[in-house]
This record gives C-alpha cells, sequence and structure tokens, in this order.
C-alpha cells in the first residue's frame, strides 16, 4: 500500500516552525511496517493545496493531510478537501455540540468561530480526537483515502494511535504484529555498530529481522524489527537476538526500548537506597535539568548546582573560586548529605569536559575533548557525565574511550 503524507502551513513551508510531525508520524508507520513513500509540504494557498491533493491522489492508497483543521482563516483543509471530492461541506451537530463541551468544561464561551471546526465535506468519516476541537476525517478523492488531522502536535501523536494507525491496518491487509525492541547507546557511531553487529539479521535464517540505527547524538539508537502472529511469538524470535546485540555492544549500551540513561541511573541508585546532587558549569544546567525531570517519584535527585562559570557554582558551596570538579563533586555531596555527588565542567570553545564523582567508596575522575563544536561539547559532556555514573554504579569501566573524543 501507498502511504503519502501532506503537511500543510505556511509556518511549516517557510522553516519558521521545525516539521517534527511529520518525522514522527513517518518512524511510527515505518516501525509498524507502513512506509510512508512521499512528504508535501504545502502552504496556506487554495490553488497549491488543492494540486497537491489531486497529485496524491492520481499516485496514493492512502494520504495522511496534517494541518489546516483550525478556527482561523487560513485553515483550509476542509473547504478544499471538500472541492476536490467533489462535494459541500455540510454542519456535522455532534462535533458542534463536542466543542461547545470543551469549552463549557473551562468555563468559557465557544468562540463564534470555532463552528468552522464543525464543517466537514459531505460524506466524510468523522475521526474523534478527544483532546482537541479539531475533529479529523476522512473521504475520498480519487482512488484514494485521504486522512485528515490536526496539526497540533499531541492531537495528531493521539490520533495516530488511536484512529490512524487501526485504519490502515485495515487498509494494508496486514495481519501480523510488528514488534520493535530499541537499543540507546553512547559512545559510538553509527558506522562502527553497524561494524559491530554485522550478520546480526542473518541470525534468523529467515529474513524476518530487520536491523536499523537512528543517530541523534549524543546517543545512537539501534532498532530490531520483526513481524509475527503475535506479539510472544516476536519477542521470542528477537530474544536470542537481542541477547547478542547486547553482547556485542557491550557497555555502550545505556537504556533499551522507552528507558532513559538518567531513568537508569537514578533507578540504580534508588536500588542502592543512595542520592545524588549535581554541580556543573559551561553545561547550560543540562545534567540537572535531565536528572530533575526523570526523578517523578523524587527522593533521589536531591539539588543541581549549574552557573556559567566553575567559581560561581563553587562559592554557595564554601568552595574556592578555581575549585576542581573532584571538590565540587565532594562539596555538594557534603552540603546536601547525598551519598553521590556529580560535577561536570565543561569549555564550549575547545570541547574540553571534566567529570568527577564523590561516592561512598570514593570516586573517580574522567577527561575528554569531545570534538565538533560548543553544541557537541555541552550535550555531549552531559551524556559523558551520566553515563561515567552509571558505569561506576555498575562496576563498568568509566575510562572506556568513545568515538566523540579527540584520541
Amino acid at each position: 500500500m501507498r502511504i503519502e503524507v501532506i503537511c500543510t502551513g505556511d509556518e511549516v513551508l517557510t522553516g519558521k516552525t521545525v516539521n517534527t510531525n511529520f518525522s514522527r508520524l513517518s518512524r511510527r508507520l515505518t516501525e509498524l511496517g507502513l512506509p510512508v513513500v512521499r512528504e508535501t509540504t504545502v502552504g496556506d494557498d487554495r490553488a497549491e493545496l488543492r494540486a497537491a491533493f489531486d497529485a496524491a491522489a492520481g499516485r496514493a492508497d492512502a494520504v495522511i493531510v496534517n494541518g489546516g483543521l483550525g478556527p482561523t482563516v487560513d485553515d483550509l483543509s476542509q473547504e478544499v478537501a471538500a472541492e476536490a471530492a467533489g462535494v459541500a461541506l455540510g454542519l456535522r451537530p455532534e462535533w458542534l455540540e463536542n466543542i461547545r463541551d470543551f469549552y463549557r468544561r473551562r468555563n468559557r464561551e465557544m468562540p463564534p468561530n470555532n463552528r468552522k471546526q464543525a464543517m466537514l465535506p459531505e460524506g466524510a468519516e468523522l475521526i474523534d480526537n478527544p483532546v482537541g476541537t479539531a475533529c479529523g476525517f476522512a473521504v475520498d478523492i480519487g482512488a484514494a483515502r485521504f486522512f485528515f488531522t490536526p496539526g497540533v502536535p499531541s492531537e495528531l501523536d493521539v490520533m495516530t494511535e488511536q484512529q490512524l494507525i487501526p485504519r490502515l491496518r485495515a487498509m494494508s491487509g496486514i495481519d501480523a504484529v510488528m514488534h520493535l525492541k530499541r537499543f540507546h547507546s553512547f559512545g559510538i557511531g553509527e558506522s562502527r555498530a553497524d561494524h559491530l553487529l554485522d550478520g546480526i539479521e542473518a541470525m534468523d535464517g529467515q529474513g524476518r529481522v530487520k536491523l536499523g540505527f537512528q543517530s541523534h547524538y549524543p546517543q545512537l539508537e539501534t532498532k530490531l524489527a520483526v513481524a509475527a502472529p503475535t506479539t510472544g511469538a516476536a519477542e521470542a524470535l528477537l530474544e536470542p537476538i537481542a541477547a547478542e546485540v547486547r553482547a556485542r555492544l557491550g557497555n555502550f549500551i545505556v537504556a533499551e526500548d522507552d528507558g532513559t540513561l538518567e531513568g537508569a541511573v537514578l533507578e540504580r541508585l534508588r536500588a542502592l537506597g543512595g542520592s545524588l546532587s549535581t554541580a556543573e558549569a559551561g553545561s547550560q544546567g543540562g545534567l540537572g535539568a535531565r536528572l530533575a525531570a526523570a526523578d517523578e517519584e523524587g527522593g533521589v535527585f536531591l539539588r543541581a548546582s549549574s552557573g556559567n562559570a566553575a567559581a560561581a557554582v563553587a562559592r554557595p558551596l564554601g568552595l574556592p573560586d578555581d575549585a576542581s570538579p573532584v571538590e565540587l563533586a565532594e562539596g555538594v555531596r557534603r552540603a546536601d548529605g547525598a551519598t553521590h555527588g556529580l560535577a561536570a565542567t565543561v569549555d564550549p570553545g575547545t570541547g574540553e569536559v571534566h567529570v568527577a564523582l564523590a561516592g561512598p567508596d570514593g570516586g573517580f575522575e574522567r577527561r575528554a575533548l569531545l570534538i565538533g563544536g560548543a553544541r557537541r561539547a555541552r550535550h555531549g559532556g552531559v551524556e559523558l557525565a551520566l553515563d561515567c555514573l552509571r558505569r561506576s554504579l555498575a562496576g563498568a569501566p568509566v575510562d572506556q574511550k568513545i568515538d566523540f573524543e579527540k584520541a
């Protein structure tokens, strides 16, 4: 089945808004064996939208249109869809009442222009949006089935899982379960991981397992995808291959599936009855921000001390301006009564990163010269600090060289 996506909006076309909707949608559909073959971006222009709809209708079996379902004059998807389908727009009273209820629950009166969101092409299938006022809808244009979705990311994500995927799977005739196993690693690039995992797909013997990579610095995501009659069958098929991936990538793997590096660190500390405070300079607060967001239960991550210069972090801890990361780690640990203190200093200009840990049984130091510029130094420095702590807690070597540092 040929699937196309049309993204609408002047803000997307001009680059003022980065089109993350398409990347998430396409990635999710690909994981399920429903790959997108073409994407088109169109501004808020009737003629251009109509041309895009007509062209896609002549090529695809299913077309997902994202955006243009709002209440304002530049939201044109319903009108152009009706025109392309050769039908009139009609009011859907049930959705109008849904919009009114949306505002009532917030003690607000519905603006008159929201009525436009309940105007759909005659005969269109209404697709529910449980988290917003813009309903989706499906309509045939030519030989293709068009699915119209809101541009708000959170609304699109819910609609994709609850509404789009079941309909697309039914259209495609796919009756197998698509299962994806993901490994998140830090310290190795895509080409090195590909080399290390050479021959992994052949372990299946029947060509059912597909290996893929997605690089998003500072991490690399390694994916194993398989189709099987049931989830249990897919997991059983992948387990020996997943075990081999773990063996080959070793300590570079920081988390699996929906896990995160910071989550793994906090989980290990919680299991040990430990706690953590951090001190960082030059990283724009990235270390503390990630740990604070991940500690949803609370009680493990105690405090983040951050500044653009190490001196600004050292003074509140009663340390001299030239305190080293080792002194910062011990200082923040002592000040908060934490079992562990983690410090990281980053020089964005040179890429120099200095990490230190103070713990109940001693600590460590790790220096690295990261390559690639200031942004990569900051993000890589935070990742290196978290990974060093993860390795230390797991009894793994913290000084293992990574691909992103200068030898």
